[in-house]
């Protein structure tokens, strides 16, 4: 679910993987990872990902669709 919800994201604000990774300081290698659903990142790194984007980590961990 993260893996697509975290591609979505990327996606919708028209940044590859280099800038993306560049916005939060992780290589185009780590944000790769986590869209092919090959590493999940750690609670810090979400909290960043989530103040960075102005998103809440409900909808990227998919919780929003189970209320």
């Amino acid at each position: 679910m993260f893996f697509e919800r975290i591609k979505e994201l990327r996606t919708s604000l028209s940044m590859n993987q280099v800038e993306f990774g560049r916005k939060i300081h992780v290589t185009k290698q780590c944000v790769s990872n986590w869209e092919n659903g090959n590493i999940q990142p750690s609670i810090d790194m979400l909290i960043k990902i989530c103040t960075t984007f102005h998103v809440n980590a409900d909808s990227l961990l998919g919780l929003e669709d189970k209320r």
